[in-house]
């Protein structure tokens, strides 16, 4: 029997997701923009971006240690959020250049931070509510959308420091539409194992494998998400096109997640994973030679399998083969890795080769993109063996739609 849907429940979530993503959707492609006007090296914005990443794979498995065990779920994110909207407004004077990438990188981290520890609650909430993740998330990337084309068009008008005035201002939403999500309580599942019993049940091979290909697969967009807005605006694209190119990406994404809800589910989450990876090579290998501004566009339709269907695989995952109680832990491990120390290590070789190559340095993306193909192989191959173990349950599509 199909769970009743409280009412509200699927538009609190949307509401939240969408204010969150119009912060982050100005953070990611005009933070290393602000940076650049405070007169800082494209190593120096290479180093601000990769710490942001170091520290939220730090304070990720952290909130998610605290969410698995708290029977409070909006606490933390309350405080993840007021700690970033805090750090970024002392942004605004003017302060020595370690100054600026210590701040840059710790107001970033506690923003990223809240992503999976969200996901996790999101996800717990459609499950147990019934209502779909996939179009909640979806409001999300259309706000993602809203914040790349009409951030773009102030840093085009204004200068980098109108994209600093947009992030601190729904920095302040987002506060407010916390407040808003149903069920500040849930429900109250005794003693908790210590984090290091959590981390060694958590990994199995398929785990360890379904991480390590996300991990790889998604930090190869290290280069696109630090060095995409100044690579493009070297060749001499407007910023406001250079919007419309971060938005078309996203668009691409929330048609997937919304057309394709039935293939998400037949697909299994290695072969999610391995099509990521597949558009990935070619993605990259295509950007590295500074193509046309009409064949960018193309290009950036692929996003939704270089991210989309690899974030969704790793969902598909857990979904399948982690306990519930488990599940902040497993997305924050994922975030750990993928949205830090892995993209991390990306975004600073990226600093490093666009300084000497320009959008050349795409090519090096490829690497991490094949290494996590190789991974999605052997990921499909041992949950096919008869030693995989059964499912912890069967996947609705509601869970994924």
């Amino acid at each position: 029997m199909t769970a009743m849907r409280p009412p509200g429940n699927f538009a609190r979530y949307a509401a939240h997701y969408g204010v969150f993503y119009l912060v982050f959707g100005a953070i990611l492609p005009y933070i290393p923009v602000w940076l650049e006007e405070r007169s800082l090296s494209p190593e120096a914005i290479g180093i601000a971006v990769a710490g942001g990443m170091i520290g939220r794979s730090i304070l990720s498995p952290l909130g998610a240690s605290v969410l698995d065990r708290s029977s409070r779920r909006k606490r933390l994110l309350t405080i993840f959020a007021f700690a970033s909207l805090g750090v970024f407004a002392l942004l605004f004077p003017g302060w020595p250049a370690v100054i600026t990438i210590a701040l840059t990188a710790l107001a970033t981290a506690l923003n990223g931070a809240q992503i999976p520890l969200l996901d996790a609650v999101a996800i717990r909430a459609a499950m147990r509510t019934g209502f779909g993740f996939g179009p909640v998330r979806a409001f999300g990337s259309a706000a993602f959308v809203i914040a790349n084309v009409g951030a773009g068009a102030l840093v085009a008008q204004f200068g980098g420091e109108a994209a600093l005035v947009w992030i601190v201002a729904g920095s302040m939403l987002v506060l407010v539409s916390l407040q808003g999500l149903p069920g500040a309580t849930m429900e109250n599942r005794g003693a908790s194992p210590p984090a290091r019993w959590r981390i060694r049940e958590l990994m199995t091979p398929g785990f360890i494998l379904a991480v390590l290909s996300v991990a790889l697969i998604q930090g190869a967009h290290g280069f696109q998400y630090s060095f995409s807005t100044l690579a493009w605006r070297a060749q001499g694209i407007p910023t406001g096109t250079v919007g419309l190119l971060w938005g078309w990406a996203v668009v691409a994404e929330i048609v997937f997640l919304f057309v394709n809800a039935r293939l998400l589910v037949r697909w299994s989450p290695a072969a999610l994973i391995a099509s990521g990876a597949a558009f990935s090579v070619v993605r990259w290998a295509i950007f590295a030679t500074a193509p046309p501004v009409w064949v960018l566009f193309a290009l950036q339709t692929t996003h939704a399998f270089t991210f989309t269907a690899t974030y969704i695989g790793f969902i598909r995952y857990c979904a399948d083969r982690v306990p519930d109680h488990y599940a902040a832990s497993a997305q924050a491990i994922n975030s750990a890795l993928s949205g830090g120390v892995v993209l991390a290590g990306a975004t600073v070789v990226s600093g490093l080769l666009y300084e000497r190559y320009g959008a050349g340095g795409y090519a090096a993306m490829i690497v991490p993109a094949a290494l996590g193909g190789l991974l999605a192989a052997f990921l499909w191959r041992t949950l096919r063996s008869p030693n995989a173990g059964e499912s912890h349950r069967t996947v609705r599509q509601g869970d994924v739609e």
